[in-house]
């Protein structure tokens, strides 16, 4: 199950990284953080790319540490509970899940996640000090698409704390990774996410339905059921 659940972590990570309100804003914010702009990207300026990954680098970075040390702190809080006290949570945290999953189908209303929790972060004389406080501030005040599907991963955390680390470990590698292959090929990508509004308001209705079914699972402490399906069967061996 271990297995499972961090491969549902990474996902998530990635499904957030997808979303409708963080990547159409995803070049213009690394550009903005680097101080440059994508059009000195396109015009091949080697300096700036350097400057946008670097930037971007020091942005996972932030943003990584506190989801890690979150899952420290569940992990330690909380690795101790009793058995009946685990089944308790993992129905509590099913029923949070599926409300999730309706909150992003629009079937329900969670006011909380209609607001955006945002810290104000002030530039700095080092751009690089800047992006690794913005990261942590990314993850500290979440916009509210990310919000159900990070609050997903924050509660299976909490009715497994034992691997709670490597859950917010595997969260910020999914969040993370797409964010190095932007800064890294922003020219390129800023063209892709362009494109890509057209089904990107479909993607929460998905995603909705995926937090529900996972929600049942974790209701019924069926989730291993997950590794039984072959494809991802073969993928977790893969990565023991």
């Amino acid at each position: 199950m271990a297995e499972t659940t961090l491969f549902i972590a990474f996902l998530a990570g990635l499904v957030s990284f997808l979303s409708p309100c963080v990547l159409p804003l995803i070049p213009a914010f690394l550009s903005y953080l680097a101080g440059t702009s994508v059009n000195e990207i396109r015009e091949k300026d080697p300096s700036a790319r350097t400057k946008i990954f670097l930037n971007t680098l020091f942005f996972v970075a932030g943003f990584s540490l506190v989801f890690a040390f979150v899952g420290a702190i569940l992990n330690t809080v909380l690795v101790n509970v009793s058995y009946d006290l685990r089944i308790w949570l993992g129905r509590i945290g099913g029923v949070i899940i599926i409300a999730f999953g309706l909150y992003l189908i629009g079937l329900l209303k969670l006011p909380f996640l209609d607001k955006e929790h945002k810290l104000k972060v002030r530039k700095f004389k080092y751009s690089y000090l800047t992006s690794f406080i913005f990261g942590a501030a990314f993850a500290v005040g979440w916009t509210p698409c990310v919000g159900a599907v990070l609050g997903s991963i924050l509660t299976l955390a909490a009715i497994s704390p034992g691997s709670a680390f490597n859950l917010l470990l595997f969260y910020s590698f999914g969040l993370g990774l797409p964010f190095l292959v932007v800064g890294l090929f922003t020219s390129q990508m800023t063209t892709f996410i362009a494109k890509a509004g057209s089904w990107l308001k479909y993607f929460n209705i998905v995603v909705g339905i995926l937090l529900i079914l996972l929600g049942i699972l974790v209701f019924t402490n069926s989730l291993s059921r997950i590794a039984a399906i072959p494809f991802l069967n073969d993928i977790l061996l893969r990565y023991p």
